[in-house]
């Protein structure tokens, strides 16, 4: 019975840190599908989400849903200025070029943060009261049902937008031939805009539901940043699917090692994952691999 309730307790935090990952992921594929960049500062939109969350909140005593709103729109605006300011005005398009400009911008973001927020830990509040849960043995808070909540809501939301909306399926044509997109009249420019828009959302989203379950300062969203990308890689770079599925994954088996093993070992698994992906099937679980014509 003991060791049921373990399981199920691993099972219940994997799948927490896991759709944290997966928004991430999602974030990291939104960009990389309309440049074909890998945006290092993804990491960042988490850090800001919580942290505006938090001034909203603590500063300026809005109410729990407006500042949530609020939190989201401001990152989604910081990911839309920050194509436009940083990678649209470079004069190169070579993409190692502008993946650097996404670090440097990941930097700068980060000393902004520091330097308006400080170094302390800061406690942001849960969405809901900490009320005990119990489920087939394992322990929860109200927190953990939000971050699988709103994570379903939002992959719901992402499917309906591409599947249905003339933006999305717009998104879907740039992403598959950018140049054919431009010829047929889309606005690829304006699109572009939006992936980091929406990429910021995400980000935003997945930092209002981890900081409180673990910490908030201006770099938390350094390391878990990292994972995301380790879980897009998983899935598959640049599958919508893969992000979540290699972010569940990957939560899930950080929560068995944590449990089984040592928490020691938990953030060494996401890298390790990783380089074993890329050294074996370096398109991913549901990715495509290249060469077709």
């Amino acid at each position: 019975m003991a060791a049921h309730a373990a399981l199920s307790q691993y099972l219940i935090s994997g799948l927490t840190t896991g759709s944290v990952y997966a928004l991430t992921a999602l974030g990291y594929c939104l960009i990389y599908n309309a440049t074909k960049v890998v945006n290092f500062a993804q990491g960042d939109f988490l850090s800001l989400g919580g942290l505006l969350f938090y001034s909203l909140l603590s500063g300026l005593g809005l109410p729990l849903v407006p500042a949530f709103v609020l939190a989201v729109a401001g990152v989604a605006l910081a990911g839309a200025l920050m194509e436009r300011l940083c990678l649209r005005p470079a004069r190169s398009r070579d993409l190692m070029v502008l993946i650097f400009i996404t670090v440097a911008a990941s930097i700068l973001a980060r000393g902004l943060m520091k330097t308006v927020w400080g170094k302390q830990t800061l406690p942001l509040p849960s969405i809901s009261p900490e009320i005990p849960l119990r489920f087939m043995g394992a322990a929860f808070t109200p927190q953990n049902l939000w971050v699988l909540g709103i994570t379903l809501a939002a992959i719901l939301g992402l499917k309906h937008f591409f599947d249905r909306t003339l933006t999305g399926k717009a998104m879907r044509a740039m992403a598959a031939n950018p140049r054919a997109a431009s010829l047929m009249g889309i606005d690829t420019a304006g699109l572009t805009t939006l992936s980091f828009a929406l990429a910021g959302a995400l980000g935003a989203l997945a930092g209002i539901l981890i900081t409180p379950i673990t910490s908030l300062s201006y770099d938390v969203g350094v390391l878990l940043g990292l994972k995301g990308f380790a879980a897009a890689v998983l899935g598959g770079y640049g599958s919508f699917a893969g992000a979540v599925a290699g972010g569940l994954i990957l939560g899930l088996l950080e929560s068995l090692c944590a449990g089984l093993l040592s928490s020691a070992y938990k953030d060494v698994l996401a890298f390790l994952v990783l380089l074993l992906v890329l050294f074996l099937r370096p398109s991913g679980i549901l990715g495509v691999k290249e060469g077709r014509s």
